[in-house]
């Protein structure tokens, strides 16, 4: 089928024109723009284009453009993270170390990009077209705001979004998990407390990486801070809200009633930040935002079968295991 007999399963199209590589289709709907059987149209496209549902003059036009991926993009902001992240690195302890730094570069990136290849090799599994990940470099105390990808076109089904949703968390977590076994286990730190600029909270899943290797310092090495950055993320994206991976699954989970969690969930947050700190007050507001968005229905929204339901869950068990109600404590003396 071509693209106009794929269209017309939906739509009524009475003009078609071609500029360059762009196909406009002025079409009438056959029914609702957000109706299921047009998002089931939209979505075999999107296999092939980058389709978008426009007004023009007046008269709706679907626009479609062949899908090219520009890699450079992705490189240049990768090799731009790893400078950022290895210079933040090198001053980890203090003196500036060049080998500490690229360690630390290195366990942060693979730790990231374990995450986002889980959500991409698991889109591109249920049909989904998804970006490569794009890395953003940020002077942050890691160098880096993480990586994002984007995804292109309808979900289809409940199954593909807890899959697509639980693949990036579990890959990452276990990148995480590798990554601070090897820091523990091969470079013990330790420090006078006084010296120390940051204390961190230990989640109980890094706390069992520090039982299993009889971890005895008081301090971490960097590439070991990667390892628990891992899990910090990891706790933040399953937050049950908006489009994050935990709003993924609790949309999968429990359907539309997931737009009431992603509502409520930021106001206990915003409750946490005070008693445990401001990053809970801080993250409140921005789920808040996050909340107030309306989670795509997929294409098949029938309920989950029991395994499926099951794999959510333990996304979530783990998510706990690695959330600390304390991340960063600053010390007096540095108040």
């Amino acid at each position: 089928m071509n693209e106009r007999e794929v269209l017309e399963e939906a739509f009524n199209v009475y003009f078609e024109h071609e500029e360059g590589e762009v196909k406009r289709f002025f079409v009438i709907p056959k029914y609702g723009i957000y109706d299921e059987r047009t998002q089931i149209v939209l979505a075999k496209l999107s296999e092939k284009y980058d389709v978008s549902v426009k007004m023009l003059h007046g008269e709706i036009v679907v626009e479609l453009k062949p899908h090219k991926e520009n890699y450079l993009i992705n490189i240049i902001l990768l090799a731009l993270t790893f400078l950022s992240t290895t210079f933040v690195g090198s001053f980890y302890l203090g003196e500036f170390d060049l080998i500490q730094g690229v360690m630390f570069s290195i366990a942060i990136l693979f730790v990231l990009g374990s995450h986002e290849m889980g959500h991409y090799f698991t889109s591109r599994r249920f049909g989904v077209r998804t970006s490569l990940p794009y890395f953003i470099p940020f002077p942050t105390i890691i160098g880096t705001l993480g990586a994002i990808i984007k995804h292109r076109g309808a979900i289809p089904s409940r199954k593909a979004l807890l899959a697509i949703g639980a693949a990036g968390p579990l890959a990452g977590i276990v990148a995480s998990v590798i990554v601070a076994y090897i820091g523990l286990k091969f470079f013990e730190v330790s420090i006078p407390p006084e010296e120390a600029e940051i204390f961190i909270g230990v989640p109980p899943l890094f706390y069992a990486v520090m039982s299993a290797v009889n971890y005895s310092g008081n301090a971490i090495h960097p590439v070991a801070f990667a390892g628990w950055v891992g899990m910090f993320v990891t706790s933040l994206n399953l937050i049950p809200v908006g489009q994050l991976d935990g709003g993924h699954i609790m949309r999968a989970l429990i359907g539309e009633k997931a737009d009431a969690v992603s509502k409520i969930v930021p106001f206990i947050l915003i409750v946490l930040g005070t008693f445990f700190g401001s990053i809970w007050f801080f993250w409140g507001i921005i789920t808040l935002f996050f909340g107030m968005q309306k989670h795509p229905k997929p294409i098949d929204d029938s309920p989950l079968p029991f395994n499926w339901k099951m794999l959510g869950v333990i996304t979530f068990a783990i998510g706990a295991a690695c959330f600390t109600p304390t991340p960063f404590l600053i010390p007096k003396n540095l108040k």
